[in-house]
This record gives structure tokens, sequence and C-alpha cells, in this order.
């Protein structure tokens, strides 16, 4: 509505992915279905929404649901699930101890979720066995902050990012990972916003900077001390504000004197031009509104914690801190990876923004009622696994996250989770960590939901339901409730969510003598305002209003109120490359997957930009290597070997590698890259080193190729030296597949996929080439199509796939399926490039061809780039190509 107003029967939400936080509006329809639309008022995103939020409505199904309590692979009633968990982490805990038990949680459950898990694990269990998978995407910023401002305190706002006349990327391609704030950046640029982008890669976001410094891995903290020593020499400093609000300036300048801080210097160990270094000094320097924002690329490192206190000591030391377009910015990645860092979802922190300090560990027992209040920090997330691989760590409960495939060196964690006696998993869908369950507990999943989460600018929204529970599916905090009230404990007995929030609001603002962290005005909501409640930045007034900026005054959250600047030393890779594994490899995510796909590929739609599990690697790296681009490439590191597409392009530092990291078990087990990842941490945050791996990489060489398509999922097929991947189609499911072995191999793999297929069988066979082409028509219905070959080409997959979706199959259609070739001049779409209204590159090319040369122009041909605009910088690619290639024929001609 013009108005900004929802309709009568919509529900207004919050997004399931990044840590952005946008508003959404659902409109039910019948069944599951939703129609879902950006929230006009939300101010987090006015109503735009990325590829990902905006196929939420693909994502709603019940497809891979767990919808009912399992023991032992056996359908349970809660009352036994529950009373079997609360047995076993008992008798556990009397016969090995607090610390023999352990919860590992995710930024996907909701504040109340988290606040409940944090009580029972470190109030009434007393352990602070509790850690997060926010530990492997923001505990470096967390121990930054600390350190720097007294607090995990995150100071700025979204309007900064608009306001801002610098920005600094680092480590951060929002293009991709924070679309609808990219957008807001995008049109900051239209009044002169610069833009400089610090990362190894020259991602989309790196694309259209004003400055890409494509620095040497792990260079970081070299860059950021040489700039803090350049401002120094030029009295760039703000030295009236360090003088009032800023401690150990003058130790930190007498740490820089440990290196060379001279431009040269500075340049050859980031490995970049002293000609980009300057104009990186000289922009910093003249913009006085800067923002720095950092995010995995930064965190994601041994050296995590030295990367976000050298940003922050640019900025205390300039004074761009607490004023308008002016601070360093951690941006989060989960939805409420915020709320569980406020509520003590991490090991060595309690609610309340409280650390265990005898006196914050007494207020947090006091307002429980817990005497037995955990009194030192658990175990963080790769040693929580260790222990448990050990035998330390004895039961374990897993929610609403996959560490099977998202932790590093997950080999090892699924060898851990085979060892422990007892393993809890309570999650909305079947997961690889699932198949290590002894119990599962079926959870809500996004659309079911009734909560809060909190955004990267601090700002809390509401998670309302759209449907009914399925099944027998239960919210986190009720299912954990139940299991404390089993253990014999008391305070769980909660009657709703709202209840939940208010002990929450009121535990922050318990004994409250100077924590940010105050929801003081939220601590009395009725269930109504609750219900009601909108979108609001902590810390929260009496009065119910938020603040969007903190150290407005200079003040900090230490004991004398003043920031504390924090001398880092640069240091070397916790393992260098050499002769073995030559090259660095980075994981990270790509434009439209989240996490481990369990959402994002339920949608058709998000898994046709990036189809398969692919390694980036430079075109010097590839001609060496032998392999060609789009030729399978096998990945080593010391810990395991992946395949993956070989991406040829040189966007891709020299001797470095990237894969992304989403894949697993349903849809590519050969191509999971966090198999490959060491388990290196930083000894303060203990967040895993995903950003630097060395490996080599060679030639798959397959002997075969084939594909699959068929009217539902395979059960995963196995076999020595098989590579398999799976995408969804919109009317049917897509296998890839390619082998080393021979017939043999070849002919186990087509009796293990057409098993049980019934219809008319068609089928063309060629001995010599290899080649095998059958399909299977079931009332006139294309059920299955099955094409291998050892010598020639596959044919395209699109023609076969869109046979899928009509009624009938003619007769003029089926002779081509044995043919291998499409009737007619085939359509070829191209690559996706716009997600949200699915338009391909051939579509996006004919447009340039036909004029129009901007990314505007673009959108208004065909309307890719005009909604979450994520495809923009890849758009403004393509029309940069196109007009080099037409320059380069009329040079010709």
């Amino acid at each position: 509505m013009a108005d900004g107003s929802a309709p009568l029967n919509s529900v207004k939400t919050t997004c399931a992915y990044c840590g952005v936080g946008c508003g959404v509006r659902g409109v039910v329809g019948e069944g599951r279905a939703v129609s879902v639309a950006g929230d006009a008022v939300h101010p987090a995103n006015f109503g735009r929404l990325c590829s990902k939020g905006s196929a939420l409505g693909a994502t709603v199904g019940l497809e891979g649901r767990l919808l009912e309590p399992t023991i032992n692979g056996k359908t349970a009633s809660w009352a036994e699930a529950t009373a079997l968990v609360a047995k076993r982490f008992k008798d556990t805990i009397a016969r090995h101890g607090r610390d023999s038990v352990a919860f590992y949680v995710s930024g996907q459950l909701l504040t109340e979720d988290y606040y409940v898990a944090n009580k029972l694990m470190k109030g009434f269990i007393g352990s602070g066995n509790i850690d997060t998978n926010s530990r492997l995407c923001m505990a470096s910023a967390v121990a930054a902050h600390k350190q720097a401002f007294g607090a995990d305190l995150v100071p700025g706002c979204y309007e900064d990012l608009e306001v801002a006349d610098l920005v600094v990327f680092s480590g951060h391609n929002a293009a991709w990972t924070h679309p609808v704030l990219f957008r807001r950046m995008e049109a900051a640029r239209a009044r002169g916003q610069k833009h400089v982008v610090i990362d190894p890669r020259r991602t989309d976001t790196a694309e259209g900077a004003d400055l890409h410094l494509a620095i040497a891995p792990q260079s970081d903290v070299r860059l950021w001390n040489g700039l803090l020593a350049e401002l120094i020499r030029r009295g760039a400093i703000d030295r009236d504000y360090i003088a009032e609000h800023v401690n150990n300036f003058e130790q930190v300048v007498a740490g820089l004197t440990e290196n060379d801080q001279s431009l040269g210097a500075v340049a050859i160990d980031c490995g970049i031009t002293t000609e980009d270094l300057q104009t990186f000094y000289d922009l910093f320097a003249a913009h006085e509104r800067t923002v720095s924002l950092f995010s995995m690329g930064a965190n994601q490192s041994a050296q995590g914690v030295a990367k976000g206190l050298s940003i922050i000591n640019a900025h205390l030391a300039t004074g761009r801190i607490g004023k308008p377009g002016a601070c360093p910015f951690s941006i989060t990645g989960q939805p409420n990876a915020m709320g569980g860092r406020e509520t003590g979802g991490m090991a060595n922190t309690l609610a309340g923004h409280m650390d265990f300090a005898p006196e914050d560990r007494d207020r947090v027992a006091r307002f429980w009622g817990a005497p037995d209040t955990a009194r030192a920090p658990g175990l963080k997330a790769i040693d929580m696994f260790e222990a448990v691989r050990d035998g330390r760590i004895k039961a374990i409960w897993v929610m609403a996250t996959n560490p099977a495939v998202s932790l590093p060196d997950s080999g090892a964690i699924r060898e851990a989770l085979a060892k422990c006696p007892f393993v809890v998993v309570s999650d909305c869908v079947e997961t690889d960590t699932t198949a290590f369950a002894d119990v599962k507990l079926p959870a809500l999943g996004w659309g079911e939901k009734d909560g809060t989460v909190t955004n990267s600018e601090r700002r809390i929204s509401r998670q309302r339901a759209l449907f009914p529970a399925p099944g027998q599916a239960r919210a986190d905090w009720k299912i954990m409730a139940d299991v404390a009230t089993a253990m014999g404990f008391d305070g769980f007995g909660w009657n709703s969510n709202a209840s939940v929030f208010r002990e929450w609001a009121r535990l922050t603002a318990y004994e409250n003598e100077g924590r940010l962290l105050n929801l003081s005005g939220l601590s009395a909501l009725t269930p109504e305002a609750y219900g009601e409640l909108l979108p609001v930045q902590w810390p929260v007034r009496a009065d119910g209003k938020g603040t969007p900026r903190l150290f407005v005054d200079g003040r900090f959250q230490t004991p004398d109120g003043r920031a504390r600047m924090v001398p880092v030393q640069p240091k070397g890779p916790a393992e260098a490359v050499g002769d073995a594994f030559p090259m660095s490899l980075n994981t990270g995510r790509i434009r439209d997957q989240w996490h481990t796909m369990t959402r994002t590929g339920l949608a058709p739609d998000l898994c046709r930009h990036a189809p398969e599990p692919y390694v980036e690697i430079h075109p010097d790296d590839a001609k060496a290597l032998g392999l060609k681009d789009g030729a399978l490439a096998r990945v080593t590191t010391s810990r395991a070997e992946a395949v993956a597409v070989a991406k040829v392009s040189d966007r891709q530092r020299r001797g470095s590698l990237f894969m992304p990291m989403h894949w697993t078990d349903a849809f590519a087990p050969s191509g999971r890259a966090n198999a490959l990842v060491a388990p290196n941490v930083d000894p303060t945050s203990g967040q895993p080193e995903f950003k630097h791996t060395p490996a080599r990489v060679r030639p798959y060489r397959e002997t075969w190729r084939g594909f699959f398509l068929s009217r539902s999922v395979l059960i995963s097929p196995t076999g020595a030296d098989l590579v398999w991947r799976r995408i969804p189609q919109d009317a049917c499911q897509q296998h890839e597949f390619a082998g080393r072995g021979d017939a043999a191999q070849r002919d186990a793999l087509r009796k293990a996929l057409t098993k049980g297929l019934a219809g008319e069988l068609v089928t063309y066979e060629d001995p010599a080439t290899g080649a095998r082409r059958q399909a299977w028509v079931e009332e006139g219905r294309l059920v299955a199509v099955l094409y291998m070959t050892t010598t020639g080409r596959l044919p395209p997959r699109d023609w076969l796939v869109e046979l899928f979706g009509e009624e009938i199959l003619t007769a003029e259609a089926r002779a081509p399926l044995l043919f291998g070739r499409p009737p007619g001049a085939p359509v070829d779409k191209g690559p996706m490039v716009c997600a949200c209204l699915k338009v391909g590159a051939k579509t996006v090319d004919a447009a340039i061809a036909a004029g129009a040369n901007t990314p505007d122009a673009v959108g208004a041909a065909t309307g890719a780039g005009t909604n979450c605009g994520s495809c923009r910088p890849e758009i403004a690619r393509m029309i940069k190509a196109l007009s080099v290639t037409s320059k380069e024929l009329a040079h010709v001609g």
C-alpha cells in the first residue's frame, strides 16, 4: 500500500537470514502458501529484500521437516523424549560432573530461546559449556569490542552507512552478503560517497569500488597499523579526543615502531602497489565521516581480534566514533547473532553483557535464584567438539545448527558426534548432524516461530508466526523449559514467549549501574504490547525509546569511562603454505545461498546462479596445473579432499583458491568445503580460521560423466571415486555425476538410480562412445531421464528440465530424448543473473546489445537488479565486458 500499511490478512515479521534484520510482510494463502514482500516501514530495509528474503515463500513447505520426536530412529511421544533427555543429562552430570555435558546453539534461535538455553546450562546445570555457531562469525569482533569499549558494543547504526563520505569494507563482500544495506550505500555513492574494499578477492563489492586493495592473506593488521602510523605522521589524528576519551595511545605508538611503517615497506608486506596504498591513506585522512565495515574476512582468522582492534585503533585515534557517519562497524552474519551475544550464548560470557567476574556471576545467580551458576567460562566451539571426541563431554545437545558441515575439519566433528554416548539434536529439518542424534526433537521453523531477534545495529524486531506449528513441532524455548523442569529445576514455568522476554529484559536492568545493554523500558510489556512491539534499538530507555548511536558523549563502558587502544602486531598464518600444499584456500558464502542450504536449497531459483560447488582459481595457476574452466578439480588439504567445478577467474589472487561452504551430503557430499579447513583459531576469541588453509589442486580427470533428472530426491548414492551433485529445479531434481571407474561402476550406479522406476522405458545405447540415454514416461508424463557418456558431450539440461513441467509429453518430444538435443533451435537462457526476477545472462546480454549501457537501463529493460540489487555489480561487469568486446571487434574491422 502507498502509505506502507499492510493488508488486513498480512503478518509483519523479520527475515530469517543475515544480520541486516529486514522487515518482512507475509500474506498467507491456502495451506502453507505465503506471499512475501518487504515491510515498507521497517527501518532496516524500508521494503527491500534480497534474493534470499524474496524467496522465503518457497522455503516454508514441509519437505525434510522433523515433525515428531524420535528416539534411536523410532517415533516417540514428547513425554518420552523429554524424560529421556532429562534423565541422560542428569545421570551424566551425576557420574562425570557438570562439565561432562554441553549445548551447541545457533544464531537461528530467537532471543527467548537463547535466554532459556543460557539459563539452563550456566544457571542450573552450572557449567559454562554452551557455545554458539556465532563463534564462527562474530567472536573476534566481540573480543575486540570488549577490549576497546569495555563491552560488546556496536557503536553505529545503518544511517551512518548513508551519511558517511567514505566506507571501508574490510573483508566484507556486502554486495552479496548484505545486499539491502549495499543498495543504501550505492545510493549514497550518487552524492559522492567513496568506497574502499580490502579483500584478497575482487568480489562484486570490490568490482565497482573507488579502490580495491587486493592484499595478501593475513596482512590486514599490517595495513591498518601502517594507516595509523601514516595518520600520525600527517598530524591527521584527533589529539584532543585522545586526551579526553582514550587510553593507551602512547603504548600503541610505541608498538608501531617495531615494524618499518614506511609506505614502501607496508605495500610490499601487503602485496599491493605503493600507489594504491597512498590512495587509501589519502582517502582515509581526507574524510572525517568514515565507516569501516568489518565482517567475516576480518573475523574468521587466527588474527581476528588483532584485525578488529587495528581498525578500532584507527577510529579512536581520529575521533571517528559516536558521530553521524563515523564509526567502526562490525556487521553480523546471522539474524540473531546479536541476540545470542546479548543473552550469554557464548561460552565465555554471561547474560546481559556480564562476564564471569565474581560480582557479575553472583548478580546473575541472585536474579535467577541459582546458587550453582557457573563460575568460569566453558569450552568454545572447537574445543567443545574436541572434548566430545576425546570423551570429556559425554552428552551434547545441538540446537538449530549443522556442525557436521559448518565447523572446520568437519570430518573430525563427525567422528566426535559418532563417539559421543548421547547426542540430542533439536531442529526443524533433517541435516547431516541429525544423522548422529540419539534423540531428535522437532522445532519450529521460520514462519512458525514467535519471538524477537536483534540485528547488526542493535535493533530488536519481532518474528511472528505465519502458520500454526506443523506436526508435533514446538518452540525451542518450550522444549528446553520442559527438559529443565523434568530435571527438577524451578524457574522454567513460563506460559508464553512474552513471559520469557520480560524476564530477560528485567535481567538486563537488574542492578544495572552502567551497563549499556539495558531493556528496562521493555521489562513490563503486556502480552498485547509484546505482540505489537515495533523495532527498537537498545539501550531502551524507560520511555521505551531506543538509541541509534553509542559513545556520542565520549563515554565508554570501562571503569574510567575511557576507550582503550590496544597495541597489535602482524603475524604470519598459523599454517604456512609449502611444497606439499602451495596454495591458500579461502572459504565463504555466495550470493543466493545460506549456510548449509537447509532453507535456501528448497528454493530452485536460489540454486541457479551458482548451481554446484566450485573452486575459484587464477588463470595463471590454472594453466600451470592443466586445469580448464568448467572441469572438475580435486582440492586437497592436510584434513580432507573435495571435488568441485573449476572456475578460472582473474578476480582470484594468484596462489589462492576460494570455495563456497554451503554444500552438504544432501546436495554434494564431495563438495563440502569446510571438511578441508584446518581448525586453527584466534587464541583470544576462539574463532576459527576459515580464510587460510594450505591446499593443493589438480584436475579430477573423470573417465565418464552423466546426469539424472527425476521427480524425487535421490537417496545419496555412494561408490569409490564417484562424484555427484544435486541441483533443485522447479519440477524435478537434477543430479550430476562423474566417476573414475569403469563400465561396472556406471552399471552399478544406473541400477541404483533406476530401481523402482515405472512406466514406459525408451533407451539408446552406443557402446563405442559409452553413451546411454534412457527416459521413463508414465501416463504421458516424463518421470526420469538418464544420460551417460565416456567420450562425447552431454546435452544442455534446460530443455529437458522444462519437459518435466509439461502435463503430457507429446510424441514429437519423445524422439529428441534419445537424440540428445532439443527439437528446433535451442533456447539458451544462460546462467541465472537475477534470482529475484529470474533473468538469465542471455536476456541481459540482449538488453546491453540493444543499447542498455548502465545497470539502471538493463533493469528498466529486463527487471534484473531492480529488487535487491545484489546482481547489479555482475550486470555492470557484463556491460563492461561487452563494451570491450565491441571495441576490439571494431578495431579489427
